[in-house]
């Protein structure tokens, strides 16, 4: 009978360790715009904001195994075969990143690495959510109510 509480306790603690680590549209915007990616390469404010959301639903901590083995990691769902190493399997690394550092809650790892994405020739069609849900939209609704002062 005393188990109970206990398996109760380690199952609530469970629960908390695997929830998504969520940032709300407007924080992400203004962290956005302090690391300078409003304009960058091209790309507004609103086209990185529907990114994140078309991606990861502005989950930082999102991880997503594909067929292929690699795996997408955090806000904007970087890449391991390419983009950073997850040390499961081959990487290119091109930005020179742990994978896990995708996921710390302060985004600069993911925003430096999206920045070296976007730097080259395919820009921001690196990602297919972007192509499918974002390109040639309007968008500007997504800084609805966000105040970047």
């Amino acid at each position: 009978m005393t188990r109970a509480p206990l398996l109760i306790t380690v199952a609530c603690c469970l629960l908390v360790v695997t929830q998504a680590a969520l940032i709300r549209r407007c924080d992400l915007a203004k962290v956005l715009h302090e690391q300078d990616l409003d304009g960058f390469e091209g790309y507004s404010l609103s086209e990185w904001i529907c990114l994140a959301f078309a991606e990861s639903k502005f989950n930082i901590s999102k991880v997503n195994e594909n067929v292929d083995g690699s795996r997408d990691y955090g806000i904007f769902q970087i890449n391991s075969h390419y983009w950073c190493n997850d040390y499961r399997s081959h990487s290119e690394n091109y930005c020179h990143v742990d994978c896990e550092d995708l996921l710390e809650p302060n985004l600069l790892s993911s925003i430096s690495c999206a920045k070296k994405m976007v730097s080259g020739a395919r820009g921001m069609r690196n990602w297919l959510n972007w192509r499918l849900f974002c390109a040639g939209r309007p968008l500007s609704y997504w800084m609805t109510g966000c105040h970047l002062n």
